[in-house]
């Protein structure tokens, strides 16, 4: 699965996007399993209520199921103007 990052998310991550493979079932357990691998990703995902989640190009919740997800999207949300 294919996970992209954007705007401060991938500033604090360091990485535009990375291939993983998950045992995930949805978003927040995908969201749990990456907290753990460093502490960037714990800063990355620290307030989740600062965060938007996108599936496939659509925009999604945090409890969302990922079974056949090929692509997850995190970044801040977006503001008009």
């Amino acid at each position: 699965m294919q996970v992209l990052y954007f705007a401060w998310v991938r500033e604090r991550i360091g990485l535009p996007r990375e291939e993983i493979e998950t045992a995930a079932v949805t978003v927040a357990d995908l969201v749990a399993e990456l907290i753990e691998r460093e502490d960037r990703y714990a800063m990355a995902f620290a307030d989740l209520s600062a965060l938007r989640v996108a599936l496939d190009q659509e925009l999604s919740d945090f409890d969302a199921p990922l079974a056949g997800v090929r692509e997850v999207a995190f970044f801040p949300p977006m503001t008009g103007g």
